[in-house]
């Protein structure tokens, strides 16, 4: 059995049991009561907020933009330096631990809580807006040049490869050794025990978990909110009717009562179910557009985009001496800024269904599986786009006019366009669901004080809050408040920069420390 900390603390021991929940005091109240208060604020002077928010966010980036920069490539080396480490043997749980999820369950689950909703937009969006020059070029390129073509696909890669999935790696493989490990709670505060004791459990680590569920709330409720307009505008696109705010108010509605009975369910029969369905209808819609257009040319866009990936992946790390400022800031260490603010969510939730894997294993698949099915994705999704902005066909080839039509507007110009855009609705819908539900599941652990497995009342709580959030801020404030939420969560996502490198820190004191118990 794998070596406890000496600590006094036990699960739940500063729990109250009330309306049939588990709630772990004070950071639950706090929690909720913050969110509260930022909806209300957003909702009765949404500008004031947007304004407020959109300024702490700009600040953050600006002057902050190196240390984005600087930590997202010092997390890809830590993840790469362990890959290779004498630690890469030490399995998540013990020598003894068995996997609870099968490879493609697994994959499934952490791939489409992590970014599988972004892919369906951005995918296309991503590489048109940066061939066509809509806000920035990567690298001060000139635009519709074939250099551009190149490397707006690589630099979309570059967004959505090992820098984001290294940030979700250290924060998952982190929780989960200390977790199955150590046996702390699944908090992001056990991260932090090798290096503060059990001051983890008092104030300090209250903060860190009442940050931590800030930053998934204010991510998730952004995502619905922002999602039910995209979700809207495909089905208006498809079926000709207006994207009034019923049909997303009704969209949020759908996509939280699904995610609460997958709550309910839990990992086995709610999220993994969701997740393999989710993969399976990607597929499905991969391999239509991939053998709908000229197969061979996708072939080479895909190595194309990995190519460009790679030789221009130290050029876009580098914060230094950059002339594409609109690019570097607005689109870079904006993402970097957003994959932080998500990773207590997605990382937690990556680190709760690993048990069983060696780290080596875990690392391979957080970063290198989701960096190469991304390359694909891309190449076939951006090469097609950009295929039809090169030679005037549609209406990408005029650029970006609303990036919620990019990928249904590449549809367009593909045999079968209803069916094929009604399935990306579909998968649109349940990406947001995965997403709604193992976010749900990882507040209610945090809530519960690190309990795996929170009272159904309370993952009933927190996936319809989420809801609710969205649902006020989006009739309430519209994208005023909406964006105010972004903002915030980005804000959020600069001291969290601080906490990930100090959990880098805490990690390998935790695994020196496991690494002589079993030498001994």
């Amino acid at each position: 059995m794998p070596k406890r900390y000496e600590t006094d603390y036990e699960v739940g021991q500063d729990n109250i049991e009330k309306w049939g929940m588990d709630i772990h005091n004070p950071v639950f109240w706090i929690s909720a009561s913050i969110v509260i208060l930022f909806v209300f604020g957003s909702i009765m002077f949404p500008q004031v907020a947007m304004n407020a928010f959109e300024a702490s966010k700009n600040w953050c980036i600006k002057y902050f933009d190196w240390f984005f920069i600087v930590a997202g490539n010092l997390f890809v080396l830590f993840c790469f330096a362990l890959i290779v480490s004498p630690f890469a043997k030490i399995k998540i749980g013990g020598a003894e631990a068995k996997p609870e999820f099968s490879r493609f369950s697994w994959f499934a689950m952490l791939f489409a809580a992590g970014m599988g909703i972004g892919l369906m937009f951005w995918s296309v969006a991503e590489p048109v807006g940066y061939y066509t020059n809509w806000y920035g070029t990567p690298l001060g390129v000139t635009e519709r040049t074939p250099e551009a073509r190149e490397l707006a696909l690589g630099a979309t890669l570059f967004h959505w490869g090992l820098h984001p999935w290294a940030i979700y790696a250290v924060v998952g493989l982190a929780l989960s050794f200390f977790t199955f490990n150590k046996k702390l709670p699944l908090t992001i505060r056990s991260g932090f025990f090798p290096l503060v004791g059990d001051k983890s459990w008092g104030p300090i680590g209250h903060l860190i978990d009442v940050v931590a569920v800030i930053a998934t709330i204010f991510g998730l409720a952004t995502s619905l909110g922002f999602g039910a307009q995209q979700a809207g505008a495909g089905l208006a696109f498809l079926f000709g009717f207006e994207n009034g705010i019923g049909i997303q108010v009704g969209l949020i509605l759908g996509i939280t009562g699904v995610a609460i009975i997958s709550v309910v369910r839990g990992l086995e029969g709610g999220v993994k179910v969701l997740s393999n369905l989710n993969i399976v209808l990607a597929l499905i819609l991969f391999l239509f557009v991939f053998f709908a257009g000229p197969t061979l040319k996708m072939l080479s866009d895909s190595l194309t985009t990995f190519t460009s990936y790679v030789s221009n992946v130290f050029s876009l790390s580098n914060p230094v001496g950059r002339e594409d400022d609109t690019f570097l800031h607005g689109w870079t260490v904006f993402y970097w800024a957003w994959w932080i603010s998500w990773s207590p969510f997605v990382g937690m939730f990556i680190g709760r269904i690993s048990k069983g894997r060696t780290i080596r294993e875990f690392l391979l698949a957080v970063l290198i599986v989701p960096t190469v099915v991304s390359s694909l994705w891309m190449g076939t999704f951006g090469g097609t786009a950009l295929r039809q902005v090169k030679n005037n066909v549609g209406e990408l080839a005029g650029g970006i006019s609303s990036v919620e039509l990019t990928m249904f507007q590449m549809l367009e110009n593909l045999p079968l366009t209803q069916i094929t855009s009604f399935i990306g609705i579909v998968l649109v819908i349940c990406f947001f669901i995965t997403s709604s539900d193992s976010g749900s599941l990882v507040i209610d652990s945090i809530t519960a004080g690190g309990k795996l497995d929170a009272p159904v009342p309370q993952r009933i709580f927190w996936a319809s809050f989420e809801g609710l959030v969205a649902i006020a801020l989006l009739v309430g404030g519209g994208n005023q408040a909406l964006k105010a939420l972004q903002a915030a969560a980005i804000t959020v996502g600069l001291p969290f920069t601080l906490v990930l490198i100090v959990m880098c820190v805490s990690l390998i004191k935790g695994l020196m420390h496991e690494k002589k118990y079993i030498a001994n």
